[in-house]
């Protein structure tokens, strides 16, 4: 069979994962809090033609600085204001993030190792999940790492090696584009993450400088220029005001509980463990005991050097040593790297350990070096390597729990109230419960289909044929995500927001004002397709609720505030349904 080409493997690349991410995304909506504020920010820059500030609800949004929500408006602007539009950018991030680790790896341990990372990445759970969300992380994980890598590349490392002065200058201002651009995804963490990360390394450097300072007064100058564009625009036309509410919002994110996101010390340990499988579990075993730092081909060539020097034979001509010498220094390189993806990693899982605020995707930039990590083993066991016991019982039980999971939800799903007794106590959680969401029992296939990849897994990792094995356990699991999704996530999202949602819709092109009480949602804003706000008092929840009001106001709470709420005597309950319930008051 001809061996493709490296264009040929490239566009294999993009296609299968154009399947894999692209069909679907439209199909259910976006989840509350994080993909509907996101795209509400979009819609509003649309509806305004005001895209120089992010806004919700048409008042300033100083969470987060706007590149994202460009790339979602210019989606929007072509496919309309919907899902699919909202979540497309992510899934061109997920075909060009696949791209960029496979020409790495080739670049850094040869064309096997590339697909290996490939297929590492999308064969996980959160990282393949991640490329059909309509949040940040994405794209700004992927401009982190690529500033990381170019960060590596102008420095003076063995992972350089081999670098013209030309080149690390090219890199430096790369560094300081993909950083930049990171910070105008979602702020100052975009160079907080390389910066712990470059200081880590030069504290194990034994505080020996190891790059440049004219290379990294070069990056930095980049770096400023890229955000401060946009930062400048903003100071001439606003004043200080967004800039200064976005430090200290960034700073209240780093340094306490928000919004109830709250959590143990290990959270993002066990997100990553069981979220990344089964990368996580070939990543850990790399950790404990690392595979063969460099490739054979390599290791083969510097023992032939050495052999031939200890016998005394005629040395090699000029032209052999350097090209010995130059793979021996590939090979050093790629050493240094594994020492940077274990630096980046680690940064990444205490930095967020430590920080109050404990969400999924915080830890999300650690799916890079996990994924890396993960395929040196899968390549040592690709070229002879050996599968240890505990990892592979290890494989087995997260496997095992995924399965019992997708087995168990349509059979709870046919049968509510197995669950009603635990719920007892959460009159919204039973509300929940009481949606009209259908279960055929075909949902149960995911689970069916995970059990066949843990066979397959067993079987050939058993009798040591780890090339299949790896296939099987990867291939599978990028399946076993698009399965689950297709089977599961209208249902989940019938069970916790479908409700709200609909009734918002029922208010497009209605002259009115929707509000939520007593809890937070976007939700309202975006699929009541709430018009530019010029009165100001639309932002005033007591005069909504008691003022001299110029439309019908129309606010949704859950059930738990209900009787707060029907104590206002201006509104009236018109419905509930699934945990919400509805009110109405009328214009005066």
């Amino acid at each position: 069979m001809r061996k493709l080409s490296k264009l040929q493997v490239q566009l294999l690349i993009a296609l299968i994962t154009a399947l894999l991410f692209i069909p679907g995304l439209g199909a259910v909506h976006l989840f509350d809090w994080d993909e509907i504020n996101f795209a509400e920010i979009a819609r509003e820059m649309l509806a305004t033609n005001n895209w120089l500030q992010p806004q919700i609800g048409y008042v300033p949004f100083y969470e987060k600085p706007p590149l994202f929500m460009w790339m979602q408006a210019s989606s929007m602007s072509a496919f309309g204001v919907n899902e699919f539009a909202a979540r497309l950018p992510n899934a061109l991030c997920g075909i060009i993030t696949l791209l960029v680790l496979f020409r790495i790896g080739m670049r850094m341990r040869g064309r096997l190792f590339g697909l290996l990372w490939v297929l590492a990445y999308i064969g996980s759970i959160l990282p393949h999940l991640y490329f059909r969300s309509g949040i940040i992380d994405p794209w700004f994980n992927l401009f982190i790492f690529l500033g990381f890598l170019a960060f590596i590349r102008m420095s003076d490392t063995p992972a350089s090696a081999g670098l013209s002065s030309r080149q690390k200058n090219i890199a430096a201002a790369l560094a300081g584009l993909w950083l930049g651009l990171a910070v105008l995804t979602k702020g100052p963490v975009g160079i907080l993450i390389p910066a712990l990360g470059a200081l880590v390394y030069w504290v194990m450097n034994r505080f020996r400088l190891y790059v440049s300072i004219p290379r990294v007064l070069l990056m930095f100058a980049v770096l400023l220029i890229v955000p401060g564009i946009w930062f400048g625009a903003d100071l001439l036309q606003n004043g200080p005001t967004f800039i200064t509410a976005f430090f200290w919002r960034q700073v209240a994110m780093l340094s306490s509980e928000d919004a109830g996101h709250g959590g143990f010390i290990g959270y993002h340990f066990v997100v990553l463990l069981i979220g990344c499988f089964p990368a996580s579990v070939f990543a850990l075993q790399e950790m404990l005991k690392p595979a063969a730092s460099a490739p054979t081909s390599v290791l083969d060539c510097a023992r032939t050097d050495m052999g031939a020097q200890a016998a005394g034979r005629q040395q090699p001509d000029n032209g052999q040593l350097t090209t010995r010498r130059r793979q021996s220094a590939l090979a050093g390189g790629a050493d240094n790297y594994r020492k940077w993806m274990l630096i980046l990693f680690w940064v990444v899982l205490i930095l967020f350990s430590l920080v109050q605020t404990k969400i999924v995707h915080y830890s999300s930039l650690a799916y890079f070096p996990l994924t890396f990590l993960a395929a040196l083993q899968l390549e040592h066991l690709w070229n002879g390597g050996r599968a240890t016991l505990w990892s592979r019982l290890l494989m087995g039980g997260l496997g095992t729990l995924f399965a019992l999971v997708t087995l168990l939800l349509p059979y709870l799903g046919m049968h509510p109230e197995l669950l009603a007794p635990l719920l007892k106590n959460d009159a919204f959680a039973q509300g929940n419960l009481m949606a009209d969401v259908h279960w055929t029992g075909w949902e149960a296939l995911a689970g069916v289909w995970m059990v066949v990849i843990l066979y397959l897994g067993h079987r050939f990792f058993s009798r040591a044929e780890y090339r299949s094995g790896i296939i099987s356990l990867f291939g599978g699991t990028a399946l076993f995500v698009t399965i689950t999704l297709y089977y599961f996530i209208n249902n989940i999202e019938g069970y916790s927001q479908r409700a709200a949602v609909e009734f918002f819709q029922q208010r497009q092109g209605e002259k009115c004002y929707v509000i939520t009480k007593n809890y937070k949602s976007y939700a309202q804003l975006f699929y009541s397709r709430v018009p530019p706000i010029t009165d100001p008092r639309a932002h005033d929840e007591e005069w909504l609720l008691h003022g001299d009001v110029d439309r019908p106001v129309y606010v949704v709470c859950k059930v738990t505030s209900a009787e707060e709420v029907a104590a206002i005597p201006t509104l009236k309950e018109i419905g509930r349904k699934n945990g919400f319930v509805f009110w109405k008051r009328e214009a005066p």
